[in-house]
């Protein structure tokens, strides 16, 4: 069974809204996109609450480096 995932786990969420989301504009994206989507995730088991914008600037940041 894979690991869930926690807002702490960056890189993993940024590979996986690459591969779900390739369409999306990831520099001017809103945060209250990536959150919803972050949630939507299928290994995403977290508590929504424990997110804030440090760490959905760093999953955008991973994202952009995804790209690349």
């Amino acid at each position: 069974m894979a690991q869930k995932l926690r807002w702490t786990d960056v890189r993993e969420i940024a590979i996986q809204l690459s591969e779900a989301k390739p369409d999306v504009d990831v520099v001017n994206l809103r945060f209250t996109d990536l959150w919803k989507w972050v949630q939507e995730l299928p290994d995403f088991a977290d508590d929504p609450n424990k997110s804030n914008e440090k760490i959905l600037e760093a999953i955008q940041q991973a994202w952009l480096e995804e790209r690349d």
